[in-house]
């Protein structure tokens, strides 16, 4: 098929929608960066700016033309001429955005649907109105061409430069999806601004999670919504970094997901490093001793760097962070054994002080990263923002006294429900 990812700018099979393949400048991707991860299962391997403030979420985007229309890199500017009803996503920081915006009824498609279904599931129980019923959704990574034209979505919430790199896709395929079905409107490698793959570089930009979250919603039709969303973030990042202690009392950490197969191994992600995987931990202004311990060796990339036990004992962070072990793929009581009776780990000043926490995911997107600004927000600073009350194995995200709650359960709720 011909490589030729440039050419968007095709009437697709529905008269309904226009796709244009330009990519612009200016406010409309404001805050991009010029820096430059392989998708498995959820239990194995695959972190915005080094500096986060509170306002990072506003975004200008122009309402003139359509209330869904907007750009956004590297698939270009998208107009939908109505509302979207079947929605395709593929990874999860998107069908997170879908969730935010109270569609996730229409999704009929996205990666490991029963994996982010026992996940969130922990979070929404929090939301009044909120449900989510995503079993039996087409596992959509990777994807498959034919159940693509089956699924016939109105839009496909994915990046296409990603996309291309799934085994037997290359860019003339994605172009095929995007005029015989419909667009494509997603980015992806923005969580740690990885190199696009080739034939993506020239029009791939760099976003924070909410700059993303922000195309998504005026897409959709939804930017109040991202909007009334983006003011509940801000509030809590401000809150964070007014409040949290200053350089020299904050605790060292790492942020680190465990094999589920040698005791002993793991991978390390960057907390400081630009891209929505840290955009939780990035407002929390800690030292990352296990990046300092990897040295120039973790490159200035930010994705995984496998670890052992050796070296994360040289980092020997005060706090540990552990990826995954809210989900069903790991247990957290499991994990905490397993280092508390190894010779090396049970040396680590986290595992003798009893700071192992439970985090969520790193691909995350509106929802779970208010959660997870929360939670590490209280596990690292529990004298500024009340002690963390830990998560046990298979419940929900852990009741938090109204008073000791970072952000409004109740105001969010309403927000995912229409009500803004």
């Amino acid at each position: 098929m011909a490589d030729d990812s440039s050419q968007y700018e095709a009437s697709t099979r529905r008269d309904y929608i226009r796709y244009g393949g330009r990519v612009v400048s200016g406010s409309l991707l404001a805050g991009c960066t010029s820096q430059s991860d392989d998708e498995s299962t959820p239990e194995s391997t695959d972190a915005e700016t080094p500096t986060e403030t509170a306002t990072s979420t506003e975004t200008e985007i122009s309402t003139e033309d359509s209330s869904y229309s907007t750009t956004l890199a590297p698939a270009g500017e998208v107009t939908l001429n109505s509302e979207p009803e079947d929605i395709f996503t593929m990874l999860g920081h998107h069908a997170d955005m879908v969730l935010a915006l109270g569609r996730s009824d229409g999704m009929n498609a996205m990666f490991a649907p029963e994996y982010h279904q026992g996940l969130y599931r922990k979070l929404t129980h929090h939301f009044d109105g909120v449900s989510i019923d995503w079993e039996g959704l087409y596992n959509s990574w990777p994807p498959k061409k034919e159940n693509l034209y089956e699924l016939d979505s109105d839009v496909h919430i994915a990046d296409p430069a990603k996309v291309a790199t799934a085994d037997g896709w290359d860019n003339g395929d994605v172009q095929e999806i995007a005029e015989n079905v419909a667009p494509w409107f997603g980015n992806t490698l923005s969580g740690t601004n990885r190199t696009p793959p080739e034939g993506w570089k020239d029009q791939y930009e760099y976003y924070t999670l909410w700059e993303i979250f922000a195309r998504v919603a005026q897409l959709l039709g939804d930017h109040e919504q991202y909007g009334a969303l983006a003011s509940v973030r801000d509030s809590m990042v401000q809150k964070i970094q007014e409040n949290r202690p200053p350089e020299n009392d904050r605790p060292t950490a790492a942020l680190v997901l465990f094999s589920s197969t040698e005791d002993d191994k793991g991978w390390g992600y960057k907390m400081n490093h630009p891209g929505y995987y840290a955009a939780h931990t990035r407002p929390m202004g800690v030292t990352d001793t296990l990046s300092e311990a990897f040295g120039e060796g973790y490159g200035e990339g930010g994705r995984n760097m496998a670890f052992d036990y050796e070296l994360l004992l040289e980092a020997d962070p005060d706090v540990l962070l552990v990826l995954g072990s809210m989900t069903a793929y790991f247990n957290l009581d499991e994990i905490r054994d397993n280092l508390e009776n190894h010779e090396i780990a049970s040396e680590l000043t986290a595992v003798k002080e009893g700071n192992v926490y439970a985090q969520g995911a790193r691909r995350q997107g509106p929802i779970l990263n208010l959660f997870q600004l929360e939670m590490t927000a209280k596990q690292l600073y529990p004298e500024q923002f009340g002690e963390w009350p830990g998560y046990e194995n298979s419940e929900p995200y852990p009741e938090i006294p109204e008073e000791e709650q970072l952000f409004d359960r109740d105001a969010v709720a309403d927000i995912i429900n229409g009500d803004v």
